[in-house]
């Protein structure tokens, strides 16, 4: 079955200067009644070079605690290798239709890798203005190389590199994000999966629209795994929720923004918050984001950790495992 897809769509939206009647949201998630306008979201912007690690616990714990969110510079993942993956991330989706289709979801999947629109279930039938492509970058064992695009050629290259960096600042940030908590070194990564901890890549891609005011690329949400680390280009996009009122993240070349997920959360027993985030779109330019979900694997079980839970701070959530979590979130399910 053919799968109409958000950018075939956009060209014939340009022309027409109108969207469809599924992509308007409601009054009271359109971007134009719901955004604080001209004022970019000051969030924390944290060194990740500086040696005095002390301060860069304290800051990084604050802004885990404050806002779920936060920008590292300096994080040594060298801009080239960033622009690379940028570029290659663009030419793919620049290819034709049927050339992007060969990495397209099998029907049926329970997995979300592949190339595809359509991501959970769509409340009231409304969708979002984007297109995507999922694939695993880490562990080595756990990528599946049918859904990694072989055109560009450069592709594989690219994310491997930045998948090999990547890796460096993850243990780091999550070292950091432990000491926040008063765990041991270590502590926090193995109580999302350890070694196991997987990668997952999401290049979403946002298409003009010919009515940003009315349209969402990604409705409201948090994301489900442990930790996002996310690549923006230069195209503002990115909303946090703040006060219940929507503002714009600032974008700042080469830095990456981290998002604090629901395990995460969770492991915490709610010290540190997940943000409650989602995609704008533009009139006139494509936006592209490259978020990097930081899962556990699916059948490991994430709870409050032991250490964080007392009979004064008793735990706030279930254990369960990450695949139960997952399909309950995305089927709308309490958890």
């Amino acid at each position: 079955m053919e799968v109409e897809r958000v950018q075939s769509i956009a060209s014939i939206a340009k022309i027409t200067d109108t969207i469809p009647i599924e992509y308007v949201r409601s009054e009271k998630e359109q971007p134009c009644t719901t955004t604080v306008v001209g004022k970019d979201l000051e969030v924390p912007v944290i060194d990740f070079g500086s040696s005095d690690e002390k301060g860069l616990v304290k800051a990084i714990a604050e802004a885990s605690q404050d806002w779920g969110l936060f920008q590292i510079v300096n994080h040594d993942i060298p801009t080239d290798v960033i622009k690379k993956l940028q570029e290659v991330g663009k030419q793919f989706f620049e290819l034709p239709p049927e050339e992007k289709e060969k990495y397209a979801k099998p029907e049926g999947s329970t997995s979300v890798e592949g190339y595809g629109t359509k991501l959970q279930k769509e409340i009231e039938g409304k969708k979002g203005w984007v297109d995507h492509i999922f694939h695993k970058i880490w562990p080595p064992l756990y990528i599946n190389y049918r859904f990694w695009p072989q055109n560009p050629p450069s592709y594989r290259a690219a994310n491997e590199e930045y998948a090999k960096c990547l890796h460096e600042v993850v243990n780091k940030l999550m070292g950091y994000l432990g000491k926040g908590l008063g765990l041991e070194e270590g502590e926090l990564k193995t109580s999302v999966g350890g070694d196991d901890l997987v990668y997952l890549l999401k290049i979403n891609y946002y298409p003009p629209c010919p009515r940003p005011d009315l349209a969402l690329g990604v409705v409201a949400h948090t994301d489900m795994c442990a930790l996002t680390i996310l690549v923006p280009n230069e195209v503002q996009g990115l909303q946090v929720c703040r006060d219940e009122r929507w503002y714009d993240v600032k974008y700042i070349p080469n830095a990456l923004i981290i998002h604090i997920g629901d395990q995460l959360e969770i492991v915490s027993n709610g010290k540190y918050k997940a943000v409650l985030h989602r995609s704008t779109v533009t009139k006139d330019k494509t936006r592209m984001s490259w978020p990097v979900f930081l899962e556990p694997p699916s059948d490991f079980a994430v709870g409050p950790h032991p250490m964080l839970v007392s009979d004064e701070n008793q735990a706030k959530f279930k254990t369960k495992k990450y695949s139960d979590y997952v399909y309950c979130k995305l089927n709308k399910i309490p958890q």
